[in-house]
């Protein structure tokens, strides 16, 4: 029986926009929820839809298969809820086919959940919030790093014992790093809507507030207040990286003439409900190179701290100059290397928190609980990226929300944006 056809049901048909990278590792991550079944996959590219759809069925989280259309998926009385994992500049165009489908009764839905950033700019945010708000949908802001279980049980352990009796926690810091992406328009300002800020600080912000926020309470009671940001190209523009970048996807991805940047930090000052200032700090880097992806926060009080760092794994294996093998990404994402000390991260989907959001967001679509993070959280976020992206081209702390902002569009994204440049 089906949620969307107003039957009580105890299971979620999901259905995906797009099937690369992300969208199996929310595959993965499937295998922990117990009431969904993951039964189609949509993306423009035909072969790696069918290809997504068969290693749904081959780890058994659902029968699913390729559509067509997003419309055809949106008309199955079978898909109750729509998982968008689709590139960011296809984010619009993905929502608008939704709802059109909705509208002109081919179909309904539940919910729709969206993989950060919820857009590239504030004007398509705000779009896609209100496109879907038209036709009543339940949403869900996938943030998959909010959820991973070593960020909530150290938040939940510190606000419980160290800010219960010594004072609220005043500082968080959270980093994400690794050595570039996999795909050719994460690396195209235009197309992905700037560079590592927009592509990985949306992570960063979201989790240092999560961190300031008491467990209970919502985002709102920590404001964000003011905001300071710098952008670079650490690595990426250098001449022999630039030839790299080239060979490797194309005459399209060419950073002598429109360059993005591989590393952005911002200092965020937040306003509290119980009336302090509290700070975040955020990084975010293209150019690290290390044994692949990590991923790192920490949370500081009056007299407690807490620190987490995927990289410190508890697995490690070693490997020496003697073995062979092919480049890959067995031990960790991002993985730089194949021989020497490797950590290893043994259940990637669980320690980034993707297992935790999926179950989430499929009981909020069942009804069984609200949504810790909706659409309008995920517009939040982004305006917090495009006031990190006006502080940084301005070379200035700036007071949050800044005039403008509605319009704005990154200096990286328009293709004007040099590095050495504010």
């Amino acid at each position: 029986m089906s949620a969307k056809n107003g039957k009580h049901s105890s299971r979620l048909g999901v259905a995906f926009v797009g099937s690369g990278f992300n969208a199996r590792f929310h595959l993965q991550a499937f295998r922990a929820v117990r009431d969904a079944d993951v039964l189609g996959v949509w993306s423009p590219n035909k072969k790696n839809a069918s290809s997504a759809a068969q290693l749904a069925r081959d780890i058994d989280v659902g029968a699913a298969k390729p559509y067509a259309s997003i419309a055809e998926m949106v008309a199955d009385p079978a898909i109750d809820a729509i998982w968008l994992t689709g590139p960011n500049h296809a984010r619009i165009e993905n929502v608008e086919e939704i709802v059109h489908a909705i509208e002109s009764g081919k179909g309904s839905l539940v919910g729709i959940a969206c993989e950060k950033p919820l857009a590239r700019n504030v004007a398509e945010a705000k779009k896609a919030r209100d496109l879907v708000a038209r036709v009543g949908l339940a949403t869900g802001y996938l943030e998959n790093q909010v959820f991973s279980p070593q960020v909530e049980t150290g938040r939940e352990l510190l606000w419980a014992r160290g800010a219960a009796t010594t004072g609220r926690p005043y500082l968080a810091r959270a980093a994400e790093e690794h050595s570039g992406p996999h795909m050719p328009w994460f690396w195209r300002g235009a197309l992905q809507g700037g560079g590592v800020l927009n592509d990985m600080m949306c992570h960063s912000a979201l989790v240092v507030r999560h961190l300031l926020t008491k467990p209970g309470q919502p985002l709102s009671t920590v404001r964000p207040a003011r905001v300071t940001a710098h952008i670079a190209s650490l690595k990426w523009t250098r001449p022999d990286y630039v030839k790299r970048l080239a060979k490797t996807y194309g005459k399209e991805v060419d950073y002598t003439q429109a360059p993005a940047e591989d590393f952005a930090s911002t200092t965020i000052e937040f306003e509290t409900d119980d009336g302090y200032t509290v700070i975040g700090e955020a990084s975010t880097s293209w150019s690290f190179v290390g044994a692949g992806l990590r991923l790192s926060a920490e949370l500081l009080g009056p007299e407690y701290s807490m620190s987490w760092n995927t990289l410190d794994s508890g697995l490690k294996l070693f490997f020496s100059r003697e073995v062979r093998g092919r480049a890959g990404e067995d031990l960790v994402e991002k993985q730089n290397a194949e021989t020497g000390l490797m950590p290893v991260v043994a259940n990637e989907a669980a320690a980034y928190g993707y297992e935790a959001e999926d179950r989430h967001f499929v009981r909020v679509f069942l009804g069984k609980e609200q949504p810790k993070l909706t659409f309008d959280d995920g517009l939040e976020v982004v305006k917090m990226l495009m006031t990190a992206y006006m502080s940084a081209e301005q070379g200035k702390t700036l007071e949050f929300p800044p005039r403008g902002l509605e319009k704005f569009v990154p200096a990286v994204a328009r293709g004007d944006w040099k590095p050495g440049s504010k």
